[in-house]
């Protein structure tokens, strides 16, 4: 049961605690009409008391998945650096011609994924660049070739990836997603979400799809049963009213089908890039909490993201809404490119830093499901 008595503990901001109320009462309600919408949630990410964002947040995470903190053990496989896209905010990407431009053999693949497996992974996250060089045996053989070696979840390409693999296909973007599914596709991460307006998108990544085609191809994959993430990068172009509207839209898709696992905010990292950003850990702390808020039980899982924020925000994070840590990223690429310092973490760190809450910890797969506890 909520503890609506949470709200109590704070006082001098009217309009907010009257939104949160609303939000804590929303679960036992069975309607649509309290939801909180645009104008509260913007009202709640201009708020300054993080104390009551965050218990509010705090209260759902519990009423929503309970106190345990769970975490996946995983690799992040970057198959090339060459891209068509050219995102502003983008370190990573490469053109064909650049010294340090590559793609990954499917040998080379599979010596990572079975560098992965001995160390315990279960999940595989295989994203990379718009690389109009590819051809489609290459998709294909990947997923064959790593599901025919390895037991592991094939948690792979973007929804912009798809739909740049289906122009390679000819096909549709249900027709791609299904042989991609027969080749060895389990599921889909939220990349290339960034923020859901078209306005901003034309604005930082002009090249890349919109939103709706976003869309497009996540209601796809949920309507054939196959699960995906969904993310958010914000600091950069975006407004705040911009902010809210794609975690609306996130939550209007969750209701169709019920196919996102899971919500993963994260602060644009600038360094190198095209872009400036000026978030704070303050500033993601709010996020965190908002989404809870605004995803209220549509939504299980909210993943604090220790790979922009540090091992020390996120512990923070897992008591302002947030329920689990995402994974212990044996390889990450992206965001280093953009200069965050990165170590992959160890279990230990992470049942560390959850049992200094006084929360239990787990390790799980990429459905959720868990595979021990510590």
């Amino acid at each position: 049961m909520i503890n609506f008595d949470i709200i109590k503990k704070f006082t001098g901001d009217g309009a907010v605690s009257e939104i949160l109320t609303r939000a804590l009462k929303t679960p036992y309600l069975n309607t649509g009409i309290d939801e909180i919408g645009i104008r509260d949630g913007v009202e709640l990410l201009e708020s300054n008391n993080l104390n009551l964002l965050g218990a509010a947040a705090d209260e759902l995470r519990k009423h929503n998945v309970g106190d345990l903190v769970t975490f996946v053990v995983d690799r992040n496989i970057n198959y090339t650096n060459v891209c068509s896209s050219k995102c502003k905010f983008c370190a990573f990407y490469r053109e064909a011609g650049d010294s340090d431009a590559y793609v990954l053999s499917i040998g080379e693949i599979l010596t990572k994924v079975d560098e992965a497996v001995r160390l315990g992974a279960t999940q595989i996250l295989l994203q990379g660049g718009l690389n109009p060089s590819l051809t489609i045996d290459y998709y294909e053989e990947m997923l064959r070739q790593v599901k025919k070696n390895f037991n592991v979840q094939m948690h792979a390409f973007s929804p912009p990836e798809i739909v740049h693999i289906s122009k390679l296909y000819g096909a549709g973007i249900e027709e791609t997603i299904l042989r991609l599914r027969e080749a060895g596709l389990d599921s889909i991460p939220g990349g290339g979400a960034e923020i859901l307006d078209d306005r901003v998108r034309s604005s930082i990544s002009p090249n890349k799809i919109g939103w709706e085609k976003w869309k497009e191809v996540m209601l796809a994959a949920h309507s054939m049963g196959i699960p995906t993430t969904a993310t958010m990068v914000f600091g950069h172009a975006e407004t705040l009213k911009e902010r809210i509207k794609h975690i609306i839209r996130i939550r209007d898709m969750q209701k169709k089908y019920n196919g996102f696992t899971a919500f993963i905010p994260s602060s644009f990292q600038s360094e190198n890039t095209k872009l400036k950003g000026d978030s704070t850990g303050i500033d993601y702390l709010k996020m965190v909490a908002v989404s809870r808020i605004l995803l209220n039980g549509y939504i299980k899982n909210i993943q604090a993201s220790w790979v922009t924020q540090g091992i020390k925000v996120a512990q923070v994070a897992l008591n302002t809404g947030a329920n689990d840590l995402g994974g212990t990223m044996i390889e990450e690429n992206v965001v280093r490119a953009a200069g965050v310092p990165f170590h992959s973490k160890g279990i230990d760190e992470f049942v560390h830093i959850a049992k200094k809450l006084g929360r239990q910890v787990a390790k799980r797969d990429t459905l959720y499901n868990i595979i021990e506890r510590y």
